[in-house]
């Protein structure tokens, strides 16, 4: 049986917008636009009797702002929400990121229109965005907290870098947990997030405001710096190169992603001779299973996001079948601090 179309609810001020947004979710079979509402206070409004499969959620609003109105909706009705942003300055960016931390499930660019280069490009990232998160299961999830932090076995190497990979729900989940780290940890650790490559400056910024490590966009020939991030860059892979310095490729994409956690993960787990802990938290797809695979076969460690606590529990659940550690992430930095001091 045919599925019926996910039902799209678009939240924006601009009628030019709103009719571009209609005319991109009507040329995608697998959408239908619900409902069209240039503020806040009316979508939140019709949300009860509406309810649609996924919202379009312009941040820079007039009254209620996009920020504050996926807070509401995410407290009274929870339902997907991707972020459509205009602008990546730091102001836009951060309230997006916020949203995200507020629940939203993604960020996206916002189109310009027909005749602008980038609206093929733009268009396909906005249609499936918004198929993939129709289906996402959106619920408010408890944290577990008392369970005992398990280590382990010995016989693994010393992590001398902390490798860390994201996708769909990342960047609230890596807030938690670098929050939850010093900023004196005592390895460097190296960041990949799914996130359109425009958005990477920006996110980049947001997370440096909101946790208490460094955090910089990686260059090729960087050396890591301990309690630093260095975060991947947009549409580029980050590999760990022999003596440990960093290096940015733009080979083409493994399994689809660039950059790619799989590809971060297995460069560390040869040049360091397996000498690194990973982190695959929350998102879409198997990218860093492999990876995992490979590092702990070299003798690293790794863990995977529980589903207890997982937006989407997909890379998670893909690194725990090649062997991670599967933790709730409020206890994946106790978990971390703790191999880390063990070592010392």
């Amino acid at each position: 049986m045919t599925r019926p179309p996910a039902r799209v609810m678009i939240v924006e001020d601009s009628g030019v917008v709103r009719t571009l947004l209609t005319h991109i979710i009507d040329s995608d079979p697998r959408l239908a636009v619900a409902g069209s509402f240039a503020t806040a206070e009316e979508a939140i409004a019709a949300l009860p009797g509406l309810r649609p499969d996924v919202i379009s959620m312009d941040i820079r609003l007039p009254g209620i702002d996009g920020l504050e109105a996926t807070r509401r909706i995410m407290a009274d009705h929870p339902t997907p929400i991707v972020v459509i942003s205009a602008s990546m300055d730091g102001g836009a960016m951060g309230n997006s990121m916020d949203a995200l931390r507020a629940g939203a499930l993604s960020v996206v660019e916002k189109p310009v229109g027909l005749g602008d280069a980038a609206y093929a490009q733009v268009a396909h990232e906005i249609r499936t965005q918004l198929a993939i998160m129709s289906e996402v299961a959106v619920v408010r999830r408890r944290m577990h907290i008392a369970a005992p932090v398990p280590v382990q076995p010995p016989r693994q190497r010393a992590a001398t870098m902390l490798l860390v990979a994201a996708s769909t729900g990342g960047p609230p989940a890596l807030a938690r947990l670098f929050g939850a780290l010093p900023a004196d940890l005592p390895v460097p650790i190296l960041l990949v997030q799914h996130m359109g490559a425009s958005f990477m400056e920006g996110f980049a910024s947001w997370l440096d405001s909101v946790v208490p490590q460094r955090v910089t966009i990686a260059r090729s020939g960087d050396l890591p710096v301990a309690g630093t991030i260095h975060v991947a860059p947009g549409d580029a892979h980050l590999v760990v190169g022999r003596g440990g310095t960093l290096r940015v490729a733009d080979d083409g994409p493994v399994g689809g992603q660039r950059p790619s956690a799989t590809r971060l993960i297995e460069s560390a787990a040869v040049a360091l001779d397996g000498a690194a802990l990973a982190v695959v938290l929350t998102g879409m797809g198997e990218d860093g299973a492999t990876g995992v695979r490979a590092l702990l076969a070299a003798g690293g460690q790794a863990v995977a996001e529980d589903a207890s606590t997982s937006v989407v529990y997909g890379m998670p659940a893909a690194a725990q079948r090649a062997g991670a550690l599967s933790l709730p992430l409020d206890l994946i930095a106790p978990h971390v601090r703790r191999v880390l001091e063990r070592q010392r």
